[in-house]
Protein backbone atom coordinates (compact mmCIF):
# COMPACT_ATOMS: atom_id res chain seq x y z
CA UNK A 1 0.00 0.00 0.00
CA UNK A 2 1.21 3.32 -0.94
CA UNK A 3 1.80 6.10 1.45
CA UNK A 4 -1.38 7.86 0.03
CA UNK A 5 -3.87 4.92 0.53
CA UNK A 6 -2.53 4.05 3.87
CA UNK A 7 -2.69 7.73 4.95
CA UNK A 8 -6.53 7.97 3.48
CA UNK A 9 -7.69 4.69 5.22
CA UNK A 10 -5.89 6.44 8.72
CA UNK A 11 -8.00 9.51 7.72
CA UNK A 12 -11.72 7.67 7.38
CA UNK A 13 -12.25 7.17 10.99
CA UNK A 14 -16.08 7.24 10.63
CA UNK A 15 -16.82 6.30 13.66
CA UNK A 16 -20.33 4.44 15.58
CA UNK A 17 -20.66 7.99 16.77
CA UNK A 18 -20.88 10.00 13.56
CA UNK A 19 -23.41 8.01 11.90
CA UNK A 20 -25.44 8.24 14.79
CA UNK A 21 -25.07 11.73 14.20
CA UNK A 22 -25.57 11.85 10.89
CA UNK A 23 -28.81 9.62 10.61
CA UNK A 24 -30.23 11.84 13.06
CA UNK A 25 -30.70 14.12 11.09
CA UNK A 26 -31.87 12.60 8.31
CA UNK A 27 -34.46 11.12 10.95
CA UNK A 28 -35.30 14.54 11.55
CA UNK A 29 -36.36 15.63 8.43
CA UNK A 30 -38.61 12.62 7.73
CA UNK A 31 -40.30 13.16 11.16
CA UNK A 32 -41.04 16.62 9.92
CA UNK A 33 -42.30 15.56 6.37
CA UNK A 34 -44.44 13.15 8.43
CA UNK A 35 -45.28 15.84 10.73
CA UNK A 36 -46.24 18.54 8.11
CA UNK A 37 -47.80 15.34 5.72
CA UNK A 38 -50.61 14.14 8.26
CA UNK A 39 -51.34 17.45 10.37
CA UNK A 40 -54.09 18.57 8.35
CA UNK A 41 -56.05 15.35 6.77
CA UNK A 42 -55.30 16.68 3.22
CA UNK A 43 -53.13 19.56 2.09
CA UNK A 44 -54.96 21.82 -0.47
CA UNK A 45 -52.85 23.28 -3.48
CA UNK A 46 -52.01 26.48 -1.80
CA UNK A 47 -51.14 24.48 1.25
CA UNK A 48 -48.43 22.06 -0.94
CA UNK A 49 -47.29 24.47 -2.77
CA UNK A 50 -47.32 27.91 -1.07
CA UNK A 51 -47.52 27.40 2.40
CA UNK A 52 -51.03 29.01 2.42
CA UNK A 53 -49.31 31.91 2.00
CA UNK A 54 -49.19 32.62 5.95
CA UNK A 55 -45.34 31.87 6.86
CA UNK A 56 -43.36 33.32 9.40
CA UNK A 57 -39.59 35.70 7.54
CA UNK A 58 -37.49 33.98 9.74
CA UNK A 59 -38.00 30.47 8.79
CA UNK A 60 -38.57 31.63 5.36
CA UNK A 61 -35.16 33.49 5.12
CA UNK A 62 -33.42 31.10 6.84
CA UNK A 63 -34.74 28.39 4.27
CA UNK A 64 -33.56 30.80 1.63
CA UNK A 65 -30.27 30.97 2.76
CA UNK A 66 -29.85 27.06 3.30
CA UNK A 67 -31.18 26.86 -0.32
CA UNK A 68 -28.55 29.04 -1.94
CA UNK A 69 -25.92 28.04 -0.17
CA UNK A 70 -25.98 24.22 -1.29
CA UNK A 71 -22.99 21.92 -0.86
CA UNK A 72 -21.35 23.70 -3.80
CA UNK A 73 -20.72 26.70 -2.30
CA UNK A 74 -20.21 25.27 1.16
CA UNK A 75 -17.23 22.66 -0.09
CA UNK A 76 -16.77 24.98 -3.72
CA UNK A 77 -16.01 28.34 -1.64
CA UNK A 78 -13.34 27.18 0.10
CA UNK A 79 -11.23 25.05 -2.30
CA UNK A 80 -11.71 28.36 -4.68
CA UNK A 81 -9.88 30.69 -1.56
CA UNK A 82 -7.38 28.08 -1.08
CA UNK A 83 -6.33 28.02 -4.89
CA UNK A 84 -7.43 31.46 -6.35
CA UNK A 85 -7.34 33.82 -3.06
CA UNK A 86 -10.17 36.06 -2.30
CA UNK A 87 -11.22 37.68 -5.13
CA UNK A 88 -14.51 35.65 -5.49
CA UNK A 89 -15.35 37.15 -2.13
CA UNK A 90 -15.88 40.26 -3.65
CA UNK A 91 -18.90 39.00 -4.75
CA UNK A 92 -20.76 39.73 -1.46
CA UNK A 93 -20.80 43.48 -2.62
CA UNK A 94 -23.30 42.14 -5.64
CA UNK A 95 -25.48 40.47 -3.35
CA UNK A 96 -26.23 43.70 -1.23
CA UNK A 97 -27.11 45.24 -4.62
CA UNK A 98 -28.87 42.58 -5.48
CA UNK A 99 -31.09 43.23 -2.12
CA UNK A 100 -31.91 46.76 -3.15
CA UNK A 101 -32.70 46.02 -6.94
CA UNK A 102 -34.80 42.84 -6.12
CA UNK A 103 -36.60 44.65 -3.32
CA UNK A 104 -37.30 47.90 -5.69
CA UNK A 105 -37.75 46.19 -9.49
CA UNK A 106 -38.94 42.64 -8.71
CA UNK A 107 -40.69 41.60 -5.74
CA UNK A 108 -43.07 43.91 -5.74
CA UNK A 109 -44.76 42.92 -9.14
CA UNK A 110 -44.31 39.74 -8.23
CA UNK A 111 -46.04 39.06 -4.41
CA UNK A 112 -48.75 41.82 -5.45
CA UNK A 113 -49.92 39.55 -8.39
CA UNK A 114 -50.37 36.29 -6.08
CA UNK A 115 -48.72 33.92 -8.78
CA UNK A 116 -47.81 30.26 -7.87
CA UNK A 117 -45.58 30.17 -10.49
CA UNK A 118 -43.06 32.83 -11.76
CA UNK A 119 -43.77 31.91 -14.82
CA UNK A 120 -47.42 32.86 -15.15
CA UNK A 121 -45.90 36.43 -15.34
CA UNK A 122 -45.12 36.25 -18.68
CA UNK A 123 -48.14 34.75 -20.23
CA UNK A 124 -49.77 38.03 -18.50
CA UNK A 125 -47.24 40.69 -20.03
CA UNK A 126 -46.60 38.56 -23.20
CA UNK A 127 -48.39 35.24 -23.95
CA UNK A 128 -49.09 31.63 -23.45
CA UNK A 129 -45.76 31.08 -25.89
CA UNK A 130 -43.66 33.12 -23.53
CA UNK A 131 -44.38 31.35 -20.39
CA UNK A 132 -43.80 28.01 -21.90
CA UNK A 133 -40.73 29.08 -22.50
CA UNK A 134 -39.74 30.01 -19.40
CA UNK A 135 -40.81 26.81 -17.70
CA UNK A 136 -39.07 24.66 -20.23
CA UNK A 137 -36.11 26.77 -19.62
CA UNK A 138 -36.55 26.40 -15.89
CA UNK A 139 -37.04 22.45 -15.95
CA UNK A 140 -33.97 22.20 -18.20
CA UNK A 141 -31.54 24.09 -15.73
CA UNK A 142 -32.87 22.29 -12.96
CA UNK A 143 -32.34 19.25 -14.14
CA UNK A 144 -29.12 20.12 -15.11
CA UNK A 145 -28.51 21.55 -11.76
CA UNK A 146 -29.81 18.99 -9.04
CA UNK A 147 -27.11 16.32 -10.12
CA UNK A 148 -24.62 18.47 -8.85
CA UNK A 149 -25.83 19.25 -5.81
CA UNK A 150 -26.49 15.78 -4.65
CA UNK A 151 -23.14 15.07 -5.70
CA UNK A 152 -21.10 17.78 -3.88
CA UNK A 153 -21.75 15.99 -0.78
CA UNK A 154 -21.25 12.22 -1.82
CA UNK A 155 -17.82 13.50 -2.74
CA UNK A 156 -17.41 14.71 1.07
CA UNK A 157 -18.79 11.45 2.54
CA UNK A 158 -16.73 9.16 0.41
CA UNK A 159 -13.48 11.21 1.57
CA UNK A 160 -14.60 10.77 5.10
CA UNK A 161 -16.16 6.81 5.00
CA UNK A 162 -14.99 5.35 1.48
CA UNK A 163 -18.46 4.80 0.89
CA UNK A 164 -19.07 4.94 -3.04
CA UNK A 165 -20.62 8.03 -4.46
CA UNK A 166 -22.94 6.15 -6.03
CA UNK A 167 -24.27 4.16 -2.70
CA UNK A 168 -24.63 6.97 -0.91
CA UNK A 169 -26.63 9.34 -3.38
CA UNK A 170 -29.80 6.95 -4.15
CA UNK A 171 -30.22 6.78 0.02
CA UNK A 172 -30.19 10.97 0.13
CA UNK A 173 -32.29 11.26 -2.82
CA UNK A 174 -34.93 8.78 -1.14
CA UNK A 175 -35.14 10.65 2.26
CA UNK A 176 -35.73 14.19 0.28
CA UNK A 177 -38.03 12.97 -2.13
CA UNK A 178 -40.05 10.94 0.85
CA UNK A 179 -40.25 14.03 3.06
CA UNK A 180 -40.35 16.83 0.16
CA UNK A 181 -43.77 14.32 -1.46
CA UNK A 182 -45.11 14.28 2.15
CA UNK A 183 -44.96 17.26 3.62
CA UNK A 184 -45.01 20.16 0.96
CA UNK A 185 -43.32 23.44 1.24
CA UNK A 186 -44.15 23.76 5.19
CA UNK A 187 -41.49 20.77 5.28
CA UNK A 188 -39.35 22.17 3.09
CA UNK A 189 -38.64 25.21 5.20
CA UNK A 190 -38.52 23.55 8.08
CA UNK A 191 -36.16 20.74 7.46
CA UNK A 192 -34.23 23.90 6.07
CA UNK A 193 -34.45 25.34 9.34
CA UNK A 194 -32.54 22.42 10.90
CA UNK A 195 -29.91 22.09 8.08
CA UNK A 196 -29.25 25.72 8.62
CA UNK A 197 -28.21 25.22 12.29
CA UNK A 198 -26.63 22.43 11.23
CA UNK A 199 -24.73 23.63 8.68
CA UNK A 200 -23.57 27.06 10.05
CA UNK A 201 -22.95 24.64 13.74
CA UNK A 202 -20.36 22.75 11.52
CA UNK A 203 -18.51 25.40 9.57
CA UNK A 204 -17.98 27.36 13.06
CA UNK A 205 -16.57 24.03 14.64
CA UNK A 206 -14.31 23.58 11.82
CA UNK A 207 -13.32 27.17 11.93
CA UNK A 208 -12.53 27.72 15.34
CA UNK A 209 -10.89 24.06 15.70
CA UNK A 210 -8.44 24.55 13.08
CA UNK A 211 -7.83 27.68 14.01
CA UNK A 212 -6.41 26.62 17.49
CA UNK A 213 -4.36 24.02 15.74
CA UNK A 214 -2.61 26.04 13.43
CA UNK A 215 -1.44 28.64 16.32
CA UNK A 216 -4.35 30.80 15.95
CA UNK A 217 -5.74 33.67 13.60
CA UNK A 218 -2.96 36.02 12.82
CA UNK A 219 -0.95 32.68 11.56
CA UNK A 220 -3.74 31.74 9.52
CA UNK A 221 -3.72 35.79 8.01
CA UNK A 222 -0.33 35.73 7.84
CA UNK A 223 0.07 32.77 5.62
CA UNK A 224 -2.66 34.33 3.60
CA UNK A 225 -1.07 37.78 3.55
CA UNK A 226 2.35 35.94 1.97
CA UNK A 227 0.68 34.00 -0.34
CA UNK A 228 -0.90 37.30 -1.40
CA UNK A 229 -4.29 35.43 -0.93
CA UNK A 230 -5.14 38.37 0.46
CA UNK A 231 -5.33 41.21 -1.98
CA UNK A 232 -7.41 44.20 -2.45
CA UNK A 233 -9.89 43.98 -5.44
CA UNK A 234 -8.66 43.61 -8.94
CA UNK A 235 -9.60 46.87 -10.97
CA UNK A 236 -8.83 45.60 -14.32
CA UNK A 237 -11.50 45.80 -17.21
CA UNK A 238 -10.32 42.94 -18.78
CA UNK A 239 -13.32 40.61 -19.33
CA UNK A 240 -11.42 37.47 -19.26
CA UNK A 241 -9.47 37.89 -16.02
CA UNK A 242 -11.28 35.07 -13.95
CA UNK A 243 -12.53 37.65 -11.18
CA UNK A 244 -12.16 41.44 -10.69
CA UNK A 245 -14.21 43.63 -9.17
CA UNK A 246 -16.35 44.79 -12.09
CA UNK A 247 -17.32 40.88 -12.93
CA UNK A 248 -18.23 40.44 -9.60
CA UNK A 249 -20.17 43.99 -8.81
CA UNK A 250 -22.19 43.65 -12.36
CA UNK A 251 -21.95 40.15 -13.04
CA UNK A 252 -22.31 39.40 -9.28
CA UNK A 253 -25.86 41.36 -9.14
CA UNK A 254 -27.06 40.16 -11.79
CA UNK A 255 -26.45 36.60 -11.77
CA UNK A 256 -27.86 36.81 -7.55
CA UNK A 257 -30.77 38.93 -8.67
CA UNK A 258 -31.45 36.25 -11.26
CA UNK A 259 -31.26 33.24 -8.76
CA UNK A 260 -32.87 35.51 -6.19
CA UNK A 261 -35.58 37.03 -8.21
CA UNK A 262 -36.62 35.31 -11.03
CA UNK A 263 -36.35 31.72 -10.37
CA UNK A 264 -39.31 29.82 -9.36
CA UNK A 265 -36.97 27.90 -6.59
CA UNK A 266 -36.25 30.95 -4.47
CA UNK A 267 -39.55 33.29 -5.63
CA UNK A 268 -41.65 30.80 -4.11
CA UNK A 269 -40.39 31.45 -0.62
CA UNK A 270 -40.74 35.11 -0.88
CA UNK A 271 -44.55 34.70 -2.12
CA UNK A 272 -45.23 32.62 0.71
CA UNK A 273 -45.06 35.22 2.57
CA UNK A 274 -48.22 37.30 3.66
CA UNK A 275 -47.49 40.94 2.62
CA UNK A 276 -44.78 42.43 0.55
CA UNK A 277 -43.25 44.22 3.86
CA UNK A 278 -42.90 40.85 4.98
CA UNK A 279 -40.91 39.47 1.91
CA UNK A 280 -38.25 42.48 1.66
CA UNK A 281 -37.45 41.33 5.59
CA UNK A 282 -36.94 37.68 4.53
CA UNK A 283 -34.82 39.38 1.84
CA UNK A 284 -32.85 41.41 3.89
CA UNK A 285 -32.34 38.93 6.37
CA UNK A 286 -31.27 36.43 3.34
CA UNK A 287 -28.74 38.45 2.37
CA UNK A 288 -27.01 38.72 5.88
CA UNK A 289 -27.11 35.28 6.23
CA UNK A 290 -25.71 34.48 2.76
CA UNK A 291 -22.80 36.81 3.59
CA UNK A 292 -21.99 35.66 6.96
CA UNK A 293 -21.89 31.87 5.41
CA UNK A 294 -19.90 32.90 2.74
CA UNK A 295 -17.42 34.49 5.00
CA UNK A 296 -17.25 31.37 7.05
CA UNK A 297 -16.45 29.56 3.80
CA UNK A 298 -13.75 31.97 2.77
CA UNK A 299 -11.90 31.76 6.07
CA UNK A 300 -12.23 28.18 5.99
CA UNK A 301 -10.10 28.33 2.97
CA UNK A 302 -7.80 30.41 4.08
CA UNK A 303 -7.34 28.43 7.49
CA UNK A 304 -7.34 24.99 4.89
CA UNK A 305 -3.87 27.05 3.05
CA UNK A 306 -2.38 27.78 6.16
CA UNK A 307 -2.59 24.05 7.57
CA UNK A 308 -1.34 22.69 3.95
CA UNK A 309 0.75 25.42 2.82
CA UNK A 310 4.14 23.13 2.43
CA UNK A 311 2.08 20.00 1.60
CA UNK A 312 -0.77 20.93 -1.44
CA UNK A 313 -2.67 17.88 -0.84
CA UNK A 314 -3.86 18.71 -4.23
CA UNK A 315 -0.58 17.90 -6.23
CA UNK A 316 -0.29 14.89 -4.01
CA UNK A 317 -3.84 13.42 -4.58
CA UNK A 318 -4.52 13.00 -1.22
CA UNK A 319 -7.80 14.71 -2.01
CA UNK A 320 -8.83 12.84 -5.28
CA UNK A 321 -10.89 15.76 -6.52
CA UNK A 322 -10.78 19.38 -5.48
CA UNK A 323 -14.23 19.44 -4.02
CA UNK A 324 -12.99 16.84 -1.35
CA UNK A 325 -10.58 19.49 0.15
CA UNK A 326 -12.40 20.96 3.29
CA UNK A 327 -13.56 17.28 4.47
CA UNK A 328 -9.81 16.07 4.27
CA UNK A 329 -9.23 18.93 6.54
CA UNK A 330 -12.25 17.96 8.61
CA UNK A 331 -10.74 14.92 9.20
CA UNK A 332 -6.87 15.82 10.22
CA UNK A 333 -8.94 18.44 12.32
CA UNK A 334 -11.99 16.72 13.63
CA UNK A 335 -11.38 13.19 12.92
CA UNK A 336 -10.23 12.26 16.83
CA UNK A 337 -13.44 13.45 18.11
CA UNK A 338 -16.36 10.93 17.87
CA UNK A 339 -19.56 12.74 16.47
CA UNK A 340 -17.81 15.63 15.37
CA UNK A 341 -16.94 14.43 11.89
CA UNK A 342 -20.55 13.22 11.74
CA UNK A 343 -21.60 16.82 12.46
CA UNK A 344 -19.84 18.65 9.77
CA UNK A 345 -20.85 15.58 6.95
CA UNK A 346 -24.41 16.48 8.07
CA UNK A 347 -23.82 19.79 7.73
CA UNK A 348 -22.83 19.50 4.50
CA UNK A 349 -25.59 16.98 3.12
CA UNK A 350 -27.95 19.44 4.94
CA UNK A 351 -27.00 22.27 2.44
CA UNK A 352 -27.57 19.73 0.00
CA UNK A 353 -31.31 18.49 0.96
CA UNK A 354 -32.44 21.86 1.47
CA UNK A 355 -31.18 22.75 -2.62
CA UNK A 356 -32.45 19.70 -3.35
CA UNK A 357 -36.00 19.56 -1.67
CA UNK A 358 -36.46 23.39 -2.87
CA UNK A 359 -35.88 22.62 -6.16
CA UNK A 360 -37.95 19.34 -6.43
CA UNK A 361 -41.01 21.40 -4.77
CA UNK A 362 -40.64 23.89 -6.91
CA UNK A 363 -40.47 21.63 -10.42
CA UNK A 364 -44.07 20.21 -8.70
CA UNK A 365 -45.29 23.68 -8.90
CA UNK A 366 -43.85 24.90 -12.00
CA UNK A 367 -44.98 21.41 -14.16
CA UNK A 368 -48.42 21.58 -12.60
CA UNK A 369 -49.10 25.41 -13.40
CA UNK A 370 -47.63 25.83 -15.90
CA UNK A 371 -47.17 22.23 -18.40
CA UNK A 372 -50.54 20.68 -17.39
CA UNK A 373 -53.24 23.14 -15.92
CA UNK A 374 -53.08 25.74 -19.22
CA UNK A 375 -53.99 22.17 -21.56
CA UNK A 376 -56.43 20.57 -19.52
CA UNK A 377 -60.31 21.48 -20.54
CA UNK A 378 -61.82 20.43 -17.18
CA UNK A 379 -60.69 21.31 -13.46
CA UNK A 380 -58.51 18.64 -12.13
CA UNK A 381 -59.57 16.54 -9.29
CA UNK A 382 -58.30 16.43 -5.84
CA UNK A 383 -56.61 13.31 -6.30
CA UNK A 384 -55.03 13.89 -9.81
CA UNK A 385 -53.57 17.34 -8.56
CA UNK A 386 -51.96 15.23 -5.53
CA UNK A 387 -50.81 12.54 -7.73
CA UNK A 388 -49.09 15.25 -10.49
CA UNK A 389 -47.60 17.37 -7.48
CA UNK A 390 -45.74 13.98 -6.01
CA UNK A 391 -45.16 12.25 -9.04
CA UNK A 392 -43.05 15.01 -10.13
CA UNK A 393 -41.19 15.08 -7.08
CA UNK A 394 -40.53 11.17 -7.70
CA UNK A 395 -39.45 11.28 -11.37
CA UNK A 396 -37.04 13.93 -10.85
CA UNK A 397 -35.60 12.81 -8.12
CA UNK A 398 -35.03 9.57 -9.68
CA UNK A 399 -33.72 11.35 -12.88
CA UNK A 400 -31.03 13.11 -11.12
CA UNK A 401 -29.84 10.42 -9.28
CA UNK A 402 -28.96 8.50 -12.68
CA UNK A 403 -27.33 12.15 -13.83
CA UNK A 404 -24.31 11.71 -11.45
CA UNK A 405 -22.72 9.17 -13.41
CA UNK A 406 -22.20 12.59 -15.89
CA UNK A 407 -21.28 15.54 -13.47
CA UNK A 408 -18.42 13.21 -11.78
CA UNK A 409 -16.07 13.84 -15.18
CA UNK A 410 -17.00 17.50 -15.19
CA UNK A 411 -14.66 19.08 -12.79
CA UNK A 412 -14.61 21.93 -10.19
CA UNK A 413 -18.51 22.31 -9.31
CA UNK A 414 -18.44 26.24 -8.29
CA UNK A 415 -17.15 27.72 -11.40
CA UNK A 416 -19.15 24.91 -13.64
CA UNK A 417 -22.11 25.88 -11.49
CA UNK A 418 -22.45 28.59 -12.63
CA UNK A 419 -21.54 28.58 -15.88
CA UNK A 420 -24.09 26.31 -17.20
CA UNK A 421 -26.73 28.00 -15.43
CA UNK A 422 -26.29 30.79 -17.07
CA UNK A 423 -27.19 28.86 -20.38
CA UNK A 424 -30.92 29.06 -19.41
CA UNK A 425 -30.70 31.92 -16.31
CA UNK A 426 -29.44 34.84 -18.15
CA UNK A 427 -32.00 34.85 -21.56
CA UNK A 428 -34.26 34.37 -18.66
CA UNK A 429 -33.48 37.33 -16.78
CA UNK A 430 -33.41 39.65 -19.86
CA UNK A 431 -37.05 38.20 -20.58
CA UNK A 432 -37.88 39.28 -17.16
CA UNK A 433 -36.22 42.57 -17.13
CA UNK A 434 -37.82 43.50 -20.53
CA UNK A 435 -41.54 42.68 -19.19
CA UNK A 436 -40.84 44.36 -16.07
CA UNK A 437 -39.25 47.90 -17.45
CA UNK A 438 -39.73 47.85 -20.57
CA UNK A 439 -43.42 48.23 -21.90
CA UNK A 440 -42.90 49.00 -25.75
CA UNK A 441 -40.92 45.48 -26.29
CA UNK A 442 -44.15 43.08 -27.44
CA UNK A 443 -44.06 39.06 -27.38
CA UNK A 444 -42.55 38.37 -30.36
CA UNK A 445 -39.74 40.61 -29.88
CA UNK A 446 -39.13 39.19 -26.39
CA UNK A 447 -39.06 35.31 -27.68
CA UNK A 448 -37.08 35.62 -30.62
CA UNK A 449 -34.80 37.23 -28.30
CA UNK A 450 -34.66 34.81 -25.67
CA UNK A 451 -34.50 31.53 -28.18
CA UNK A 452 -31.53 33.90 -29.77
CA UNK A 453 -29.74 34.31 -26.25
CA UNK A 454 -29.68 30.62 -25.33
CA UNK A 455 -28.22 29.54 -28.68
CA UNK A 456 -25.63 32.24 -27.65
CA UNK A 457 -24.99 31.43 -24.22
CA UNK A 458 -25.19 27.51 -25.14
CA UNK A 459 -22.23 28.08 -28.21
CA UNK A 460 -20.17 30.01 -25.32
CA UNK A 461 -20.53 28.35 -22.17
CA UNK A 462 -20.36 24.71 -23.81
CA UNK A 463 -17.08 25.54 -26.22
CA UNK A 464 -15.58 27.50 -22.65
CA UNK A 465 -16.19 24.12 -20.69
CA UNK A 466 -14.88 22.02 -22.88
CA UNK A 467 -11.68 24.52 -23.58
CA UNK A 468 -11.12 24.18 -19.57
CA UNK A 469 -11.96 20.09 -19.50
CA UNK A 470 -9.12 19.95 -22.50
CA UNK A 471 -7.00 21.70 -20.84
CA UNK A 472 -6.92 24.54 -23.50
CA UNK A 473 -7.72 27.18 -21.01
CA UNK A 474 -5.74 26.57 -17.71
CA UNK A 475 -6.16 29.07 -15.05
CA UNK A 476 -3.08 30.32 -12.56
CA UNK A 477 -3.44 29.37 -8.94
CA UNK A 478 -1.76 31.38 -5.99
CA UNK A 479 1.58 29.71 -4.32
CA UNK A 480 1.08 26.29 -4.17
CA UNK A 481 4.44 23.23 -3.02
CA UNK A 482 5.10 19.96 -2.08
CA UNK A 483 8.49 20.67 -0.87
CA UNK A 484 7.97 19.65 2.56
CA UNK A 485 5.56 16.41 2.78
CA UNK A 486 6.61 14.08 5.40
CA UNK A 487 5.28 11.06 3.10
CA UNK A 488 5.92 9.50 -0.31
CA UNK A 489 3.01 10.64 -3.35
CA UNK A 490 4.97 9.31 -6.58
CA UNK A 491 7.09 10.46 -8.87
CA UNK A 492 4.91 10.22 -11.78
CA UNK A 493 2.36 13.07 -9.84
CA UNK A 494 5.35 15.76 -10.08
CA UNK A 495 4.03 16.50 -13.25
CA UNK A 496 0.11 17.73 -12.18
CA UNK A 497 1.25 20.68 -11.17
CA UNK A 498 -1.45 22.59 -9.54
CA UNK A 499 -0.26 26.00 -10.60
CA UNK A 500 -1.64 26.21 -14.21
CA UNK A 501 -2.35 29.15 -16.13
CA UNK A 502 -2.96 30.09 -19.91
CA UNK A 503 0.13 29.92 -22.15
CA UNK A 504 0.60 32.61 -24.94
CA UNK A 505 0.46 30.81 -27.82
CA UNK A 506 -2.96 28.62 -26.53
CA UNK A 507 -4.27 32.00 -25.78
CA UNK A 508 -4.31 33.24 -29.13
CA UNK A 509 -5.74 29.50 -30.11
CA UNK A 510 -8.69 30.59 -28.27
CA UNK A 511 -11.86 32.23 -29.45
CA UNK A 512 -12.08 35.52 -27.45
CA UNK A 513 -15.72 35.06 -26.10
CA UNK A 514 -14.66 31.54 -24.61
CA UNK A 515 -12.23 33.16 -22.42
CA UNK A 516 -15.14 35.28 -21.06
CA UNK A 517 -14.86 34.94 -17.09
CA UNK A 518 -17.87 32.66 -16.34
CA UNK A 519 -18.94 35.68 -13.74
CA UNK A 520 -19.69 37.67 -16.48
CA UNK A 521 -22.32 34.81 -18.43
CA UNK A 522 -25.31 35.57 -16.90
CA UNK A 523 -25.12 39.26 -17.88
CA UNK A 524 -23.64 38.12 -20.97
CA UNK A 525 -27.20 36.18 -21.79
CA UNK A 526 -29.31 38.71 -20.51
CA UNK A 527 -27.61 41.66 -22.60
CA UNK A 528 -28.08 39.69 -26.07
CA UNK A 529 -31.57 38.86 -25.15
CA UNK A 530 -32.56 42.16 -24.52
CA UNK A 531 -31.03 43.88 -27.53
CA UNK A 532 -32.00 40.99 -29.95
CA UNK A 533 -35.04 41.53 -28.27
CA UNK A 534 -35.25 45.10 -29.29
CA UNK A 535 -33.75 44.84 -32.43
CA UNK A 536 -36.73 42.43 -33.42
CA UNK A 537 -38.73 45.56 -32.41
CA UNK A 538 -38.37 46.51 -36.30
CA UNK A 539 -39.68 43.32 -37.40
CA UNK A 540 -42.43 42.49 -35.38
CA UNK A 541 -43.22 46.27 -34.58
CA UNK A 542 -43.88 47.65 -30.97
CA UNK A 543 -46.41 48.19 -28.12
CA UNK A 544 -48.16 51.28 -26.88
CA UNK A 545 -46.83 51.08 -23.04
CA UNK A 546 -49.98 52.93 -22.77
CA UNK A 547 -51.67 49.72 -23.97
CA UNK A 548 -49.77 48.00 -21.25
CA UNK A 549 -51.17 47.04 -17.53
CA UNK A 550 -48.84 49.11 -14.88
CA UNK A 551 -49.54 46.13 -12.34
CA UNK A 552 -47.12 44.25 -14.72
CA UNK A 553 -44.51 46.64 -14.64
CA UNK A 554 -41.68 47.11 -11.63
CA UNK A 555 -43.51 50.40 -9.45
CA UNK A 556 -40.55 52.85 -10.71
CA UNK A 557 -41.25 52.39 -14.03
CA UNK A 558 -44.83 53.06 -14.08
CA UNK A 559 -44.74 56.86 -13.32
CA UNK A 560 -43.35 57.48 -16.91
CA UNK A 561 -46.25 56.64 -18.39
CA UNK A 562 -49.71 58.37 -19.10
CA UNK A 563 -52.00 55.53 -17.96
CA UNK A 564 -55.86 56.66 -17.51
CA UNK A 565 -55.56 54.81 -13.71
CA UNK A 566 -51.94 53.65 -12.46
CA UNK A 567 -53.51 52.65 -9.40
CA UNK A 568 -52.31 49.36 -8.67
CA UNK A 569 -55.44 46.73 -8.33
CA UNK A 570 -54.09 43.02 -9.09
CA UNK A 571 -57.89 42.19 -10.67
CA UNK A 572 -57.52 45.19 -13.65
CA UNK A 573 -55.66 42.20 -15.42
CA UNK A 574 -58.24 41.78 -18.14
CA UNK A 575 -56.11 38.25 -18.61
CA UNK A 576 -57.78 34.60 -17.76
CA UNK A 577 -54.63 32.82 -16.59
CA UNK A 578 -54.18 30.53 -13.43
CA UNK A 579 -53.10 33.62 -11.45
CA UNK A 580 -56.90 34.93 -11.41
CA UNK A 581 -58.31 31.67 -10.47
CA UNK A 582 -56.57 30.92 -7.31
CA UNK A 583 -55.68 34.52 -5.50
CA UNK A 584 -55.27 34.81 -2.40
CA UNK A 585 -58.32 34.05 0.09
CA UNK A 586 -59.19 31.39 -2.68
CA UNK A 587 -59.66 27.77 -0.64
CA UNK A 588 -58.86 25.14 -3.25
CA UNK A 589 -59.14 22.03 -1.58
CA UNK A 590 -57.39 18.81 -2.83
Amino acid sequence: MSDIDRIIAELQRFTWPDYVVFVAMFILCIFIGIYFGFMKKSLNEADYLMGGRNMLILPIALSLVASFISGITLLGLPTEVYSFGIQYTYVGIGVIAMGFVMGIFYLPVFHDLNITSTYEYLESRFDRRLRMFGSVMFAIMNIGYLPIVIYVPALAFNQVTGVAVHTITPIVCVICVFYTSLGGLKAVVWTDVVQMISMLGALILVAIKGTLDIGGFNEVFTSAWQSTRIEAPDLSVDPTIRHTLWSQLIGGVIYWTQTNAVSQNMIQRYLSLPSLSSARWALAFFCLGVLILMALCAYNGLLIYATYKGCDPLTTKLAKAKDQLLPLFVMNTLGEYPGLTGLFIAGVFSAALSSLSTCLNSMSAVVLEDFVKPFVSTPLSAKAINWIMRSVVVGVGALCVSLVYVVEHMGTVLQLTMSLEAITNGPLFGIFTIGLLMPWINGNSALTGGIFGVMAMSWISLNAQWAIASGAIKYETKPLTVEHCNYEYGEALLGSTHNLTISAAGKEDIFPLYRVSYMWYTALGALITILMSGACGCVFGSNDPRKVDPTLLAPSIRKFFCYTDNKFNAKSLNIDIPMKKYAIGDDVAL
